[in-house]
């Protein structure tokens, strides 16, 4: 199983940024793909889930300011950040809804807002 992020960056609070994930050794169709974060010193935190049935979960602290999205064609899980904010820097990764353990060993995008 590989997960390649993309799409993290340095921006000012107030913008936005765009994150993509690709994922080999399974499909993000076959499973409840999902976005985790990480900070430094602070445990693994779900941020979005976007379920099989096309149900979705946001954290209360992104909600309505991230949007998660599925492109089954293209293999791709995204994550639209708008609004960001300093509490949202931290190292981002996708994966299986469920499966925290991405944090400890998955490369992941960085996200830093000033």
């Amino acid at each position: 199983v590989q997960l390649v992020e993309s799409g993290g960056g340095s921006v000012q609070a107030g913008g936005s940024l765009k994150l993509s994930c690709t994922a080999t050794g399974f499909t993000f169709e076959d499973v409840h793909a999902a976005w985790y974060r990480q900070a430094p010193g602070r445990r693994c935190e779900l941020v979005s889930a976007f379920y099989r049935d096309g149900d979705t979960y946001y954290s209360r602290s992104v909600k309505g300011r991230f949007t998660i999205s599925r492109d089954n064609a293209k293999g791709m899980v995204y994550l639209q950040m708008n609004n960001l904010k300093p509490e949202d820097t931290a190292m981002y990764y996708c994966g299986p809804e469920g499966d925290y353990e991405v944090c400890f060993w998955d490369q992941g995008t960085q996200v830093t807002v000033s």
